[in-house]
């Protein structure tokens, strides 16, 4: 497993990171989810990613018990606020700030916070108090460092400007080969500010993987197929798509990697992206996972992939 710096911050994570979204705590069974876990840290895997919301809690629940045996010391821990959390607590208030900071810290069992990070913009929330109340987190001593997820460049811009307030450190953006939104302005502009990249769906929910037959059905079991975890997969699950998928296999070989790890590489390509999210829910697909660490893929290759998935992603 390589390692890269987080942003600006004293944060070594590794290339790929564990992440729990619509998995941990809600779609994968407790023992399949810490084998996963054991997995992932016997890989080298030093960074875990949560939510409060994933599960309502469930997720940071799972990791509080999963991870007390380990050594504080031994891994980075990131988890959001943002999204409702009941009827009335949502958004990134000084208020919400606070109370979901302090319920994070019991759920995951730990006295603080490495990353803590803004899942999405509020709009109905002043900039600045937001800034204030992350900047209060850190100063006491709740939170290592900040980032977000899914902000507007704009609103990336208009906190920096805001002098007198923590800096963020890292951006949770989508980043695939089927999703390369942020290259335009918030790769650019992060990478200017000492803000990394840890890109969450670098798999396409798994369509990147090939596992996807585009003239059959999903596998059983697959993410897909699940009622938890495969609603947010329709403008991933086209035919086109998945047959331009299938069509980067032979390209996958070439470079001597299964197609789920040239994936991988070819997220891990930018210097920007400081590590990768994978979603597992079987030991296996994190060692696979992590093989895409380090690897050494010939520049042709992601360029000729990027072409036959231009094909079927280029604007009509």
């Amino acid at each position: 497993m390589k390692y890269r710096r987080l942003g600006d911050s004293d944060l070594e994570v590794s290339e790929i990171s564990l992440g729990s979204w619509l998995t941990y705590g809600v779609g994968v069974e407790a023992d399949k989810a810490r084998a996963c876990l054991d997995t992932a840290f016997e890989q080298g895997i030093n960074f875990i990613d949560t939510a409060n919301v994933y599960g309502r809690g469930a997720a940071e629940s799972f990791l509080g018990e999963a991870l007390k045996g380990r050594p504080r010391d031994s891994y980075v821990l990131a988890t959001k606020l943002y999204f409702p959390m009941s009827d009335t607590d949502r958004g990134l208030s000084r208020v919400q700030v606070e109370k979901q900071l302090d319920d994070s810290l019991v759920r995951l069992r730990t006295d603080v916070i490495d990353l803590y990070q803004c899942h999405r913009y509020d709009w109905d929330t002043s900039l600045h108090e937001t800034m204030e109340a992350l900047s209060r987190a850190v100063e006491s001593g709740k939170v290592r460092y900040i980032g977000f997820s899914e902000w507007p460049a704009d609103r990336i811009q208009a906190a920096l400007d805001l002098g007198d307030v923590e800096k963020f450190v890292s951006s949770q953006p989508q980043y695939s080969l089927l999703w390369r939104e942020p290259e335009a302005e918030v790769f650019p502009l992060s990478f200017a500010n000492g803000i990394g990249q840890i890109v969450w769906s670098p798999l396409g929910q798994g369509v990147l993987t090939g596992k996807y037959d585009p003239n059959s059905p999903p596998p059983a079991g697959s993410r897909a197929t699940s009622d938890e975890m495969g609603g947010w997969m329709d403008r991933l699950m086209q035919k086109p798509v998945l047959e331009a998928v299938q069509r980067l296999k032979p390209v996958a070989a070439e470079a001597g990697l299964s197609l789920t790890q040239f994936a991988l590489a070819w997220v891990l390509r930018r210097p920007e992206v400081s590590s990768a999210i994978i979603g597992a829910s079987r030991p296996e697909q994190v060692v696979e996972n992590c093989g895409a660490s380090g690897a050494q893929v010939d520049p042709t290759l992601f360029a000729r992939a990027e072409e036959i998935i231009g094909e079927v992603l280029a604007p009509a």
